[in-house]
């Protein structure tokens, strides 16, 4: 009576309706596994940065004036906004932007409204010729590039920009893609090249054309109207259809005689300056940066952009035409997820071998299936908690390994204790060993998972990466104890059966009928899977080796070499047992020896290991104001250097690739900004499987050292970022309202913490950019004022001149007139 008030209910229940557990195993392994396939595959946690970027183009205008014209206004207003940590900003050379930094609490897209809505209150103060809007984006590492397609052949740009385009339009019809960049392409554009001279002596103003132009290249709706009882639509339409149109307008007449633009100004079909930059191996491309959209399995799109290129470049594109994959971060994942799976894999071999010594090949098979269980039961949560399949929930899978097994370990030894004594059938057996053990597992699996619990609530970017382990772990574990208490008694009361003497006849029986199970399910496995049907003869071998040999060993390790083991364990422990102080005192000793050891090695405190480089990248860095055109030369030399350091061709390099303006900044940094002044070198290495042992880190080296000596060049070379982007190790940050004490403050910090020399600092870089050189414009007022001049027209006649600006569209690809 008092055995049976032990009995754990659901075990019970699930012993006595054994052929419903059967089948509920049979659909959570094929639930399970379909749920692995779906579930998207990522090399890191897809996460949000708690950051609002807010991004402002004004064209023309200086450092200094972004600041006070467009980032304080925008400032006031976000500094308002509930939950905001930190408001931190960049003013450059036509450019700004201001992060708005929330509490790790706060929800992102309602943080996004916010600042949205600040932004809005601020524009009444912002300049009124703003060409765009203030861009407000939320920071989302999603959104860096996946892959590089670089097209390239013996076209000009203009012609690869057709193959880009089409290129463009094809990738981003699959679902998984967000939008793709292009890099290095040159933009058609009419320009009006105004003569100013002519222009002057027929008193026109650049102002006179831009209306000219603006108010002739329409397509004015009408309205409608009625024509023999039916409503018709009247449309005005005088856009221009070829340049010669643009070149006989009139833009005024001197003494009755018309002043056509054609005789102050060229009207030339041409292209846009090139604002951007792309090479690859030497060569000239047009690079196509794609972003996957968020949530979406890296590996399936790469696979189906892979399989896309191929087929245009086959069947629609000229032969000639070369197509180079690049950056592809899905290699990446691919290998470092199929290394951790493996990983898993041979644990769970290992354990199941291990096992099968202490407790016998049938009741270590019952232990081990809990592995592949738990994990299928995790897998179809994760769905459900928006999870994907990354290296944080692999590790976790791996961590996670040898302790799924301990509740079963627990149960299934115990059954096969009561049962062994003889004195209960297996089916009481079974039930009286899971609720024996109940409560000690029950409370022991707590205990594992209570450290993990607090990890739960961890602030920050940190926190929400690592997020996923904890989560992983709970989710794995409570798995174990369901595997443990309903499926491991049932398979216990099937299967397990009393020890019996060595029988030929009944082991040839059983392997005929084990060599029947095992050719069907081979049979059936290839149908299925190539790889299904080997996973099939690799377990027929497994099989054949235990029954040939293998359980042989095991007997003998049972019988001889664990008795032996445990009566030397006792003895010792006797020994101790009788000895208590002075274990008490070695106790302790070790523990100071051990801290002194730790001490003395002094290995250093880093945040997430870093390991051979895949990438290396070199960062260039020019005075602002750099026109691109020159930035790109100094990046020619450059590159000259990184060939060099790289011995290239190098058969572990896999591609170099040069950046001008475009994807110019830190992969993992916050600021994907464009800047003519800035470049990016890229080295890509080969997967480490192809490497033949050679490390990477030595080019690393050989690069840092190669790229030194450029005259007015900033240039940083690093690797790229393990683990979450929690940016440079040490940021010092100098605050303050006024902007000439903020440089001086800068600056001497700088100079001082230089001169210290710190161990182990690469080099101090600051980001204040403020060598821009300037043209100040100042006006007399009273003078204009009496010629009738504004200080807008006066300004808006020369940012006409020497900036120009988008005027109209030309409705033949919608090409820019300037």
């Amino acid at each position: 009576m008092q055995d049976i008030n032990k009995e754990f209910k659901p075990s019970s229940w699930a012993i006595n309706n054994k052929v419903a557990v059967f089948v509920l195993t049979l659909l959570l392994a094929i639930a399970g596994t379909n749920a692995y396939i779906s579930l998207p595959k990522e090399s890191f946690p897809d996460i949000s940065l708690p950051n609002i970027y807010v991004s402002v183009i004004y064209p023309g205008t200086s450092p200094k004036d972004m600041e006070n014209l467009i980032v304080r206004p925008i400032e006031k207003e976000c500094k308002n906004i509930a939950g905001v940590k930190k408001i931190k900003s960049s003013s450059l050379q036509d450019y700004c932007n201001v992060v708005v930094e929330f509490n790790s609490d706060v929800n992102i897209e309602d943080a996004k409204q916010k600042v949205k809505d600040a932004v809005d209150k601020a524009k009444k103060d912002l300049p009124k010729d703003l060409k765009n809007d203030p861009e407000i984006i939320e920071i989302n590492f999603s959104d860096l590039p996946v892959m590089q397609v670089n097209i390239s052949g013996n076209y000009d740009l203009s012609k690869l920009k057709e193959f880009a385009d089409d290129a463009k339009d094809h990738i981003e019809s699959l679902k998984e893609i967000k939008k793709v960049e292009i890099i290095g392409a040159l933009e058609r554009e009419i320009q009006i090249n105004v003569d100013m001279i002519k222009m002057q002596a027929a008193n026109l103003t650049m102002g006179d054309i831009q209306r000219a132009v603006q108010s002739e290249n329409l397509t004015f709706p009408g309205g409608s109207v009625r024509m023999d009882g039916i409503s018709r639509s009247l449309s005005v339409t005088g856009e221009f259809k070829n340049t010669d149109q643009i070149g006989n307008l009139v833009i005024n007449s001197i003494n009755g005689k018309p002043v056509y633009l054609k005789d102050i100004a060229r009207v030339i079909d041409s292209f846009h300056e090139q604002q951007s930059y792309a090479r690859l191996d030497h060569n000239n491309v047009i690079t196509l940066n794609i972003i996957k959209r968020k949530g979406e399995n890296l590996i399936e799109s790469s696979d189906k952009i892979v399989a896309l290129m191929d087929d245009i470049r086959k069947n629609d594109w000229p032969k000639d035409v070369k197509v180079v994959l690049t950056g592809d971060q899905s290699e990446q994942t691919r290998t470092t997820l199929h290394d951790l799976i493996n990983t898993i894999i041979i644990g769970f071999v290992l354990v199941f071998v291990i096992l099968m010594f202490f407790m016998g090949t049938t009741n270590a098979f019952f232990v081990a299936l809990s592995v592949p269980l738990s994990m299928c039961l995790a897998f179809l949560v994760m769905p459900a908690l928006g999870f994907s399949l990354n290296m944080i929930v692999l590790f976790s899978f791996l961590l996670a390994l040898g302790i799924v097994v301990d509740d079963a370990i627990v149960v299934i030894e115990n059954t096969h204790r009561i049962f062994a004594n003889g004195k209960k059938n297996i089916v009481e057996a079974a039930k009286l060993a899971a609720g024996e053990v109940f409560l000690p597992v029950f409370s022991g699996t707590l205990t594992t998972l209570a450290p993990f619990v607090p990890l739960l609530f961890w602030k920050g970017v940190i926190g929400k990466f690592m997020f996923f382990l904890p989560v992983t772990l709970i989710v794995t574990l409570t798995a174990s104890l369901f595997v443990a208490y309903i499926i491991n008694p049932v398979f216990a009361v099937q299967f397990m059966k009393p020890h019996k003497e060595h029988d030929v006849n009944r082991d040839k029986k059983n392997l005929k009928r084990s060599l029947i199970f095992f050719g069907l399910a081979i049979l059936l496995g290839y149908s299925i899977d190539f790889g299904v049907g080997n996973f099939g003869i690799v377990a027929l071998l497994l099989y054949l080796l235990n029954h040939y040999w293998l359980r042989f060993v095991i007997k003998r390790f049972q019988e001889n070499s664990w008795p032996k083991f445990q009566n030397s364990y006792r003895r010792l422990l006797v020994w101790c047992l009788h000895r208590p102080a002075m274990m008490m005192i070695s106790t302790f000793l070790l523990f100071i020896g051990s801290l002194i050891m730790l001490g003395a090695r002094n290995g250093g405190v880093s945040f997430f290991p870093m390991a051979d480089p895949n990438f290396v990248y070199v960062y260039t860095s020019l005075p602002v104001g750099t026109d691109q055109s020159y930035t790109d030369s100094v990046t020619h030399i450059i590159e000259d250097r990184v060939y060099k350091a790289i011995e290239w061709p190098n058969p572990i390099v896999k591609s170099v690739i040069a950046n001008v303006t475009v994807s110019v900044t830190d992969p993992q940094d916050e600021d994907q900004g464009d800047y003519p002044n800035k470049s990016k070198v890229t080295v890509a290495f080969v997967e480490y499987g192809k490497r033949d042992g050679v490390s990477t880190l030595q080019y690393l080296s050989k690069i840092r050292e190669s790229v030194k000596g450029i005259a007015g060049a900033e240039i940083t070379v690093a690797q790229e970022q393990g683990g979450p982007p929690v940016g440079k190790p040490v940021n010092i940050e100098v605050s303050g309202d006024n902007l000439d004490d903020l440089v001086t403050n800068s600056r001497g910090l700088k100079r001082y913490l230089d001169s210290l020399k710190i161990e182990g600092v690469e080099e101090i870089r600051s980001d204040l950019q403020d060598h821009k050189p300037q043209l100040v414009v100042n006006i007399d007022r009273e003078r204009a004022n009496r010629e009738a001049i504004s200080t807008y027209s006066v300004g808006n006649e020369i940012y006409l001149g020497v900036l120009g600006t988008d005027i109209s569209k030309y409705r033949d690809q919608m090409t820019t007139i300037i």
